[in-house]
């Protein structure tokens, strides 16, 4: 007996995950009515619609067909089911229809559509907005759970045209589809597209069927064997570029899977998809999720990730898992940078708005743990100043005291108790509680003590509060940046006349560079700094030298169109901004040099751009700067992980009197001049469990003489 079920589209979710699959079994409308095969349609033509092409197909199955055997064909592909769906397609089945040929009446709708007519060859779906009829498949995958419940279903039969996806999503809204995986199915529906995050958000629209009906025919289908991602099938060049009259899309190009890794993948909507054996490349989140390779063997850190080191290059292997499986039945894998997930981990493949191609797991590989270990920096030497920046990401007093505790450690064990600390993403004392509080003593006084029960140097503080709700950030946080230092090693010159909106300035004291205040804020009231934290700069002693350090946090890359963006190359727009921040502490950096021009000035915190952006182009204009990353052996320049790329975000840059000349070729894992030693520490973008989401970064100086 058959079960028909309808299903109405309720309201989408902004945050969704898919499933599916397909193969074939009778379909309703061809039951009871005649097969006519013409004289002239020899067997090997039928013989060639019943098996299914190799392009989908994983590497054995090629070599061995169906069944194992070469030129054999499997019972499980050659049934009733099949011989009716595969004539159907090919046109040698007939069947009465209520209107015009290729239609029901009653509703308009496409008759005879397989799954890969409604994909189509671009990122859009042809019959986008049709109803479509009867479509044959096998489900695959069930997602059970959230607001955006539904199936995917995918046909066994491939067309022979690789730009063609051979499954599609079955959205049912917060109702669990009544299907079962291995179930054979007539899917009537209406073809839509669903753009995650919504369509201005810039990403790929999903090809999904809504408002759905469906007939089961069968139970206990094989599924179509899953399409194993590997350097062999994805391309190393990463997207097509947007051609003329095409706004910057690339939506209505043909899809070029063996040219395009984004076009790999969109060529695989919905269907059927593996990896083996993969290293992970991103840990995993507190969403349960995390990023792997399916390239063990392009540009990988250290420490086991993957390096973005140029716009050109964001690492067209790196796929993000999910699982579908019950978490009650098989917890979601802990899992670090440098882990494996080892066997194979197959599902459908999804697109979403937190990162785009997305495997969603119905087999998960084995975690093998790899042991990664957080680093430890070196102590500074007696005649070394060591200066450090830490994100320590939204700290307020509001956050558990295990997080102050852990912050405290690492300033004291990992970093070596460094005697300046550059802090970025400081809260007020009540956190996000937006009451107009802009104070942060409390937030600092509850991590300088934390610091010193740890064993570590009783840290002061300089900071100046922002003017509420002007600095960006969570919305009541007032984050900013700060300052600690270990009085016993450096001393802080305090001047007066630092605020909020009050500008420092340079001037000469007795033949050298001086702030005319101390903290003071880096031209504060400049557009560039609009909801953006304004720079700190700050003036010290150690052992007779002047040091200027100016502590920054720059605007951050919200609104940018992702890598994975239907629009390529993806628009840039934080950019801009950041581009005119770099200028103005390019600027001031300047003016200190022009007072001084053996001034030892330090520039560091999170810029929230890459060494090969042009905001850190514009902040080394002159070569008034060096940025210290750049020092660093290739495979260590990062300190932050997003969507599986390993990346520099933050930075210490030395002013030319600090940097003395480079003394060979670095090596090691820390660069090293005549005069400077520099660090990032790895203890947390590689984790699941982080007390930040960045990693720290340290600077050891050794004055003149």
């Amino acid at each position: 007996m058959s079960l028909t079920t309808d299903v109405l589209t309720p309201e989408i979710d902004a945050r969704r995950s898919r499933c599916g699959g397909g193969t074939g079994g009778i379909p309703a409308s061809a039951r009871g009515h005649r097969l006519l095969f013409p004289f002239s349609t020899p067997h090997t033509s039928l013989r060639r619609l019943l098996v299914p092409s190799s392009r989908h197909l994983s590497s054995r199955a090629r070599r061995t067909g169906p069944t194992g055997r070469t030129g054999r064909i499997s019972s499980a592909y050659v049934t009733t089911g099949t011989l009716v769906a595969a004539a159907l397609a090919a046109g040698l089945l007939t069947a009465p229809t209520a209107g015009a040929a290729g239609t029901t009446g009653a509703t308009g709708a496409d008759a005879g559509v397989r799954i890969h007519d409604i994909q189509g060859t671009t990122r859009v779906s042809p019959l986008a907005g049709k109803q479509v009829t009867e479509v044959p498949g096998v489900v695959t995958a069930v997602r059970a759970f959230g607001s955006a419940r539904g199936f995917w279903f995918q046909d066994p039969h491939p067309d022979r045209d690789a730009a063609t996806s051979e499954a599609v999503f079955v959205f049912t809204g917060a109702t669990t589809p009544s299907v079962t995986v291995g179930d054979a199915v007539l899917v009537s529906a209406t073809v839509s597209e669903y753009y995650p995050g919504g369509e201005a958000a810039g990403l790929q629209s999903v090809t999904q069927l809504t408002k759905a009906t469906w007939t089961v025919t069968s139970s206990g289908n094989a599924l179509p064997a899953a399409v194993e991602l590997n350097a062999r099938t994805l391309p190393t060049r990463y997207a097509p570029t947007s051609r003329d009259g095409h706004d910057g899309s690339i939506e209505k190009l043909r899809l070029n899977p063996n040219r395009y890794a984004l076009d790999r993948f969109e060529s695989l909507e919905g269907m059927r998809v593996s990896v083996k054996d993969a290293p992970v490349t991103g840990a995993t989140s507190s969403h349960k999720d995390l990023w792997v390779t399916a390239d063990p063997r392009h540009h990988r850190t250290a420490r086991g990730g993957v390096l973005y080191s140029s716009y050109a290059d964001p690492n067209a292997a790196r796929v993000k898992i999910s699982s579908l499986i019950p978490f009650a039945q098989r917890p979601f894998p802990v899992a670090n940078v440098g882990d494996e997930l080892t066997g194979t981990t197959a599902g459908p493949l999804d697109y979403d708005n937190y990162g785009g191609y997305t495997l969603q797991a119905t087999e998960l590989g084995t975690l093998t743990d790899r042991g990664l270990k957080r680093e430890t920096t070196r102590r500074q030497r007696d005649g070394e100043l060591a200066v450090a920046t830490y994100n320590v990401e939204n700290l307020s007093p509001k956050n558990p005291q295990e997080k102050f505790d852990r912050l405290a450690s690492a300033l004291v064990t990992n970093l070596a108790a460094p005697d300046i600390v550059a802090l970025e993403e400081v809260q007020d004392d009540n956190g996000t509680t937006n009451d107009g509080t802009v104070d942060a003593s409390a937030t600092l006084k509850k991590l300088t003590d934390a610091v010193a029960k740890a064993g570590g140097p009783r840290y002061e503080w300089r900071q100046i509060d922002p003017v509420d709700g002007k600095d960006g950030g969570q919305p009541g946080g007032n984050i900013r940046t700060a300052f600690l230092f270990n009085p016993a090693r450096v001393s802080f010159t305090d001047i007066a006349g630092g605020g909020s909106t009050t500008p420092v300035d340079v001037v000469r004291d007795h033949g050298r560079a001086a702030l005319t205040a101390s903290p003071g804020r880096v031209d504060p009231a400049n557009a560039a700094w609009e909801n953006s934290r304004k720079p700190l700069a700050g003036q010290f002693t150690f052992r007779g030298e002047r040091v200027f350090v100016i502590a920054n946090h720059f605007n951050s890359k919200g609104g940018d169109q992702g890598v994975d963006s239907r629009f390529q190359p993806p628009a840039r727009t934080s950019e801009v901004q950041r581009g005119k921040q770099a200028a103005v502490v390019n600027a001031f950096v300047k003016r200190i040099l022009a007072a001084d021009r053996k001034a030892n000035v330090i520039v560091a915190g999170d810029l929230n751009d890459y060494q090969f952006s042009p905001a850190l182009r514009a902040l080394t204009s002159g070569e008034v700067l060096t940025d210290q990353v750049g020092l660093l052996p290739a495979k260590e320049r990062y300190g932050y992980v997003y969507q599986g790329n390993s990346q520099v975000l933050d930075h210490i840059l030395t002013s030319p009197a600090m940097n003395g000349k480079v003394s060979g070729k670095a090596g090691g894992k820390a660069s090293r001049t005549g005069r400077t030693d520099y660090d990032i520490v790895h203890i947390n973008a590689e984790f699941a469990d982080q007390a930040s989401d960045h990693d720290p970064q340290v600077l050891r100086w050794a004055p003149r003489g």
